[in-house]
């Protein structure tokens, strides 16, 4: 492992990186800490402003996969800040079933599946995870699709309340 490629990269991409491991540590207290408080609502202001800084220094890292240099990652920004607005909007509204439902799903899959698809090889992060072997950033990628397509296939817990 090495932090040369991410020292070389773009502004951008040491923004983007650095709102993310905020994101990572700040977001697991507090969404699974047990007690809603103080230290909770302080944390998750904390939160959102790292996950906007994250998913808007997004649109400054471009892809190579089209001219215009969004690529299909750039759809979790979009859903970030989507998926940031109601999440907000439902705790403004003292909806906190939804606020943490909302909430929890973006830090599972705007985190931390995003995250794991960040080694893909040719991506800087995979180059400081694995600088000898980069194609070892499919091992996570493919656990972590695996991991999803489980997660929906499981019958949910609404259906097996009904069922």
């Amino acid at each position: 492992m090495t932090l040369v490629p991410l020292f070389n990269g773009s502004v951008a991409i040491q923004i983007h990186v650095i709102a993310a491991l905020i994101g990572m540590s700040v977001g697991a207290f507090a969404l699974y800490r047990p007690r809603r408080d103080r230290v909770h609502k302080v944390l998750g202001y904390v939160w959102v402003i790292a996950m906007a800084v994250l998913a808007l220094s997004a649109f400054a890292i471009p892809s190579t996969l089209s001219p215009v240099g969004l690529g299909p990652l750039h759809v979790f920004a979009v859903i970030t800040l989507l998926s940031l607005w109601t999440g907000v909007r439902h705790a403004i509204r003292r909806e906190f079933a939804a606020h943490e439902a909302v909430f929890r799903s973006l830090y599972t899959y705007g985190l931390i599946v995003a995250g794991l698809l960040t080694v893909m090889p040719e991506r800087t992060l995979n180059r400081v995870v694995f600088p000898d072997a980069p194609q070892l950033g499919w091992l996570p990628v493919t656990v972590c699709v695996l991991w999803v397509c489980v997660r929906l296939a499981r019958p949910r817990k609404h259906d097996r309340l009904q069922g």
